[in-house]
């Protein structure tokens, strides 16, 4: 279960990245170095003094790393002043929104314990956050592991409850490293990360909550995902352990009475029906975010069904395609129209998808009953693999 979240700051809390790549170069400037801008970026998400001790050596400077530092201290001090801490767009919103729904939070950056407090009270979140972690207190900097792993032990969690916001490459290398799926932040004032091994990449945080960590945490740990509720059913991705009742119920003839493509299971092996429906999980959960999920009964976590979206090829046009079915034992008690409301309000909301179709066999009179009732229109007659279907369509 998630129960923590581990923020980076620089990047991710404040865009300071390039207040800090400026002040770096200000401070060689003051020892007549001249670099270019892209050297400071290669240090995003690694501390201050291995920076430091980086451009000592690569530089041949005759000072000391205390001495440096504190030249670079002078130049950013300079610039925060004059510009202050700017926060990236919508971050507040969303720390003050997982504090509020019970998240154990954490700054775990590669400034100073008083840089990440100084930050943590100029932006007026330091109550929102349990730990304030800095990569100087820590034996080995990122990309090594060690900030995060000090984070989640102070925060009392084991590493399978938490997950991580970073914008460099060395924060995620560091994620990866502690094992905890991390969400990659584009930052572009960040310079070139290579965030290619986060879980997810996002561009902004305006349109991200504690649903979206949740789905990214559950998949990340396999864990199916809860795609929607209703006043009886659950709609949820289907588990390895549930194959074998989807099989039995494909078989059903009373099931699969107008589904040609249906009737073909039954002459499949259950082994071999398994292995698809792995695949299936891959292509489909995992790719597109969608497919044909579980129905259960609410009340005793029965599979009675599935429902859900499929991407298929009609006319030559790629539309998003309605499938719903129920086992025999429960069709004719309205769980069908339940589950069709409960799937296609999840697509408008969370799935952005505003034309459905749906084909049926025309003498499917209860599947055309269903249809018309949650507001889809006929539309036209088309064969597909040499049979006849209704088309009908629900503009959302």
């Amino acid at each position: 279960m998630l129960k923590g979240i581990i923020f980076d700051m620089d990047g991710v809390i404040i865009d300071s990245e390039p207040s800090h790549a400026l002040a770096a170069l200000d401070a060689l400037k003051t020892l007549n170095v001249f670099a270019a801008l892209d050297y400071p970026y290669g240090f995003i998400g690694s501390t201050t003094e291995h920076m430091l001790k980086t451009m000592i050596k690569d530089f041949h400077l005759d000072i000391s790393v205390d001495d440096l530092h504190m030249r670079y201290k002078d130049c950013l001090a300079s610039r925060i002043n004059t510009e202050g801490y700017i926060p990236v767009p919508y971050v507040q919103q969303l720390i003050k929104h997982l504090h509020s729904q019970g998240f154990l939070l954490a700054i775990a950056s590669s400034s100073t314990p008083e840089e990440i407090k100084s930050v943590a009270n100029a932006l007026d979140i330091s109550t929102y956050f349990d730990k304030l972690v800095s990569g100087t207190t820590v034996a080995n900097p990122k990309p090594a592991p060690d900030v995060f792993l000090k984070a989640v032990n102070e925060l009392g969690l084991r590493i399978d409850e938490c997950i991580i916001i970073e914008d460099s490459f060395n924060g995620v290398k560091a994620a990866c490293a502690a094992g905890i799926p991390v969400v990659g932040y584009v930052n572009p004032n960040s310079g070139n990360q290579d965030l290619s091994k986060s879980e997810i990449l996002i561009e902004g945080f305006e349109e991200i909550d504690s649903s979206f960590l949740n789905r990214i945490y559950q998949r990340f740990h396999n864990i199916p995902l809860t795609i929607a509720d209703s006043k009886r059913l659950l709609i949820k991705e289907i588990p390895l352990e549930d194959i074998p009742l989807l099989f039995n119920m494909y078989r059903d003839p009373i099931v699969n009475k107008f589904l040609p493509q249906i009737q073909a299971v039954a002459h499949n092996s259950l082994e071999d029906f398994t292995e698809k429906h792995k695949a299936y999980i891959d292509s489909m959960y995992h790719f597109y975010g969608f497919g044909l999920w579980g129905v259960y009964l609410k009340d005793s976590g029965c599979f009675i069904g599935q429902c859900g979206f499929e991407q298929h090829l009609l006319d030559g046009e790629d539309v998003i395609e309605l499938g719903f079915l129920l086992d025999s034992k429960y069709q004719g008690f309205g769980y069908g129209l339940e589950a069709v409301t409960a799937v296609i309000n999840y697509a408008n909301l969370s799935l952005d998808i505003k034309l459905i179709s749906a084909l049926t066999n025309p003498l499917n009179q209860a599947s055309v009953s269903l249809l018309l009732k949650a507001g889809f229109r006929y539309i036209k007659t088309i064969m597909k693999d040499k049979e006849e279907y209704s088309l009908y369509t629900l503009t959302q």
